[in-house]
């Protein structure tokens, strides 16, 4: 099937942030009194809005997360982001096929419009993404497993669910994307396939997505 939007997530698709995103979140929340590992933040928040993080903590412990909470975070890892992020690889080559065939894309992502900017800028991905392809849970208020954020995206795009595509790399992710009607196309470089076993089908190397969006010869 040819689709008529492929809509991407960012962090752990098409930027290679989440070991970097998931160690900070994990050592920060233990440095709170919350003791979290490396791993329980991949199981627990990767794919998630930063509001899942707060409502997880305190229906576990009954207390909030500081009020400054986000923004310590996101200073952290930004300085992070500007030592340490790359781009994933072959994640510019789908981007310039995609492209060069005309082929319309976004990105929605659980992360806010800054930490999609900052990431873009970083890894120099901002090339391929203007203001218009750029979409976050900020805009819908609820993030993923939600279909809401690409739901918007798509209205947005003028393109109707069952047009679109999905990447994604986390099994919320994936959940919301079959919630909102669209095909999604599982990245298992980091999460085991079992995970993502409701996505329409399976890849392992953003280099394979070029092959699988190209319509068959006639």
């Amino acid at each position: 099937m040819r689709y008529d939007l492929v809509i991407f997530d960012n962090d752990g698709v098409l930027v290679d942030s989440e070991p970097i995103s998931n160690r900070l979140l994990a050592a920060y929340l233990t440095e709170l009194g919350h003791p979290t590992s490396y791993d329980d933040s991949i199981r627990d928040y990767m794919g998630s809005a930063m509001h899942r993080v707060h409502d997880l903590v305190e229906e576990r412990t009954g207390r909030r997360l500081p009020a400054d909470f986000d923004d310590v975070f996101h200073s952290r890892v930004f300085a992070a982001f500007e030592r340490e992020l790359k781009p994933v690889v072959g994640a510019t080559d789908v981007l310039e096929k995609l492209a060069a065939d005309g082929m319309p894309y976004c990105v929605a992502s659980s992360g806010s419009h800054e930490r999609i900017r900052v990431g873009h800028r970083t890894t120099g991905l901002d090339r391929w993404f203007d203001d218009e392809r750029v979409f976050s849970s900020q805009d819908v208020g609820r993030g993923k497993p939600a279909p809401d954020l690409f739901l918007y995206a798509a209205a947005r795009m003028g393109v109707t669910p069952e047009r679109c595509l999905v990447v994604e790399d986390s099994p919320l992710g994936v959940q919301a994307a079959v919630a909102a009607g669209m095909d999604v196309y599982g990245f298992t470089a980091m999460t085991p396939a079992g995970k993502l076993a409701a996505a329409t089908r399976l890849f392992g190397d953003m280099r394979e997505l070029t092959a699988l969006l190209s319509p068959p010869r006639s």
